[in-house]
C-alpha cells in the first residue's frame, strides 16, 4: 500500500452514494456539516458553491470540487447576491427528491440554461484522519483544463455513464468508481498544491522512500538506522528531512500509524486484541492497549463498541449526508 491509499482506506466507512441530476431555474440546496467528504462535478451548465465561512466558488462545465472535511455548504444555480441563495436553500435531500434525474449522454450544448451535476458523498471515520487528508483545504476546486488530470476526467466520464440504474451491473460498478474518483481528486490536489507539506513530503525521494517502507510493512522491527538504510541516507539526514516534511520523526510517525491501523482493525474486524497487536507490530495486547489509550483517550474495547454502534447507525436507512445527520 502507498500513503494515499492507506490514508483513505483507514477512514473509509461503508459505501459511497452518488447521483446525477439536472436542475434549471433558481435552485439552492443546503448540506449541513457531517463526518465525511462530498464532491461535485459539473457535467454541463454552471452553478456556485457557497461553503460555510468561505468565499463563493464559481463552477463551470467540467469543473470538479471536493469538500474533504464535510464542510456545510450551499450548491446553487441562483446567480445573484451572497445571501439570497443561502436563505432560499432547501435541505439537500429534499432538493434531490425534486431534481430531475439525468441519464444518457451529457448535453453540454443544450442551451436550456440548466445544470447537470454529479454528486458524490463518502462517510469517513474522522477520529483517525491521516495528516495528508487533514491538510486538504475545506474546498479543493479543480477547474476543467484541456489535458489536465486525464485519469480524473476518465473516471468522471465512466461514473456519469454508470449513474443510470437501468444499465446491467451498474449497482456493482458505482461504489468502486466513486472510490476511484476520490483517489483521483486527492491525487490531483497533490499535483496542484506543490507548496504544501504532504505534496512536498511525497515528492522528496528520501522521505517518500521511508514512507513507502513503513507503509509496506508497518509491523516490521523498524529502527531509524534500518529505515535510513532503506532510504539510502544517514540517520541524521533521514531524521532531519522526514521530520521537517512530515511534522514528526520517523519512529514517532510509525507509532502513530500503527495505532491508526489498530483502530481500523478494531473497527472493521472481529480479531482479538492479541491478533491486532501482532498485525500492527506490538509485542503484547497490554503494550498496544496502553499506547492506544494514550492516543485515543479510551481503551481498545470501548473504541470497538463505539465503532460498532456507529456502523449500525450508518447501516440504517437515512437521509442524504448534510440533511440532518449529526457529526
Amino acid at each position: 500500500m502507498d500513503v494515499v491509499s492507506d490514508a483513505i482506506s483507514a477512514v473509509h466507512l461503508g459505501h459511497p452514494s452518488s447521483h446525477r441530476v439536472r436542475a434549471a431555474g433558481a435552485w439552492s440546496a443546503r448540506s449541513e456539516p457531517y463526518d465525511g467528504a462530498a464532491c461535485y462535478v459539473v457535467l454541463s451548465g454552471g452553478c456556485r458553491l457557497l461553503p460555510d465561512g468561505g468565499a463563493p466558488v464559481q463552477l463551470g462545465a467540467g469543473d470538479a470540487v471536493l469538500l474533504p472535511h464535510g464542510t456545510g455548504h450551499v450548491i446553487t444555480g441562483t446567480a445573484a447576491g451572497p445571501a439570497g441563495p443561502r436563505d432560499a436553500a432547501v435541505p439537500f435531500a429534499r432538493w434531490l427528491a425534486t431534481a430531475e434525474p439525468a441519464t444518457g449522454p451529457v448535453r453540454p450544448g443544450s442551451g436550456d440554461g440548466g445544470t447537470e451535476l454529479l454528486c458524490g458523498t463518502y462517510w469517513l471515520d474522522c477520529s483517525g484522519l491521516h495528516p495528508l487528508l487533514r491538510e486538504l483545504p475545506d474546498v479543493v476546486h479543480l477547474p476543467a483544463r484541456v489535458g489536465g488530470h486525464p485519469e480524473l476526467r476518465a473516471a468522471i466520464d465512466l461514473l456519469a455513464g454508470e449513474l443510470d440504474t437501468r444499465r446491467p451491473g451498474s449497482c456493482a460498478a458505482l461504489p468502486p468508481l466513486l472510490d476511484l474518483l476520490l483517489v483521483y481528486l486527492v491525487r490531483a490536489w497533490l499535483t496542484e498544491a506543490t507548496g504544501d507539506r504532504w505534496p512536498r513530503a511525497l515528492g522528496d525521494p528520501v522521505t517518500a522512500a521511508a514512507l513507502r517502507a513503513l507503509h509496506a510493512d508497518p509491523a516490521a522491527p523498524w529502527s531509524t538506522e534500518r529505515l535510513a538504510r532503506e532510504a539510502g541516507v544517514s540517520r541524521a539526514t533521514l531524521t532531519r528531512r522526514f521530520t521537517a516534511l512530515v511534522g514528526r520523526p520517523p519512529m514517532g510517525y510509525l507509532t502513530w500509524w500503527r495505532l491508526i491501523l489498530a483502530a481500523t482493525r478494531l473497527r472493521d474486524t472481529t480479531d482479538t486484541l492479541a491478533t491486532v497487536a501482532r498485525h500492527v507490530g506490538y509485542g503484547s495486547p497490554y503494550a498496544l492497549s496502553h499506547a492506544f489509550a494514550r492516543e485515543f483517550g479510551t481503551t481498545p474495547g470501548r473504541y470497538r463498541v463505539r465503532a460498532a454502534e456507529r456502523a449500525t447507525t450508518l447501516a440504517r436507512p437515512r437521509p442524504e449526508p448534510g440533511s440532518g445527520h449529526p457529526r
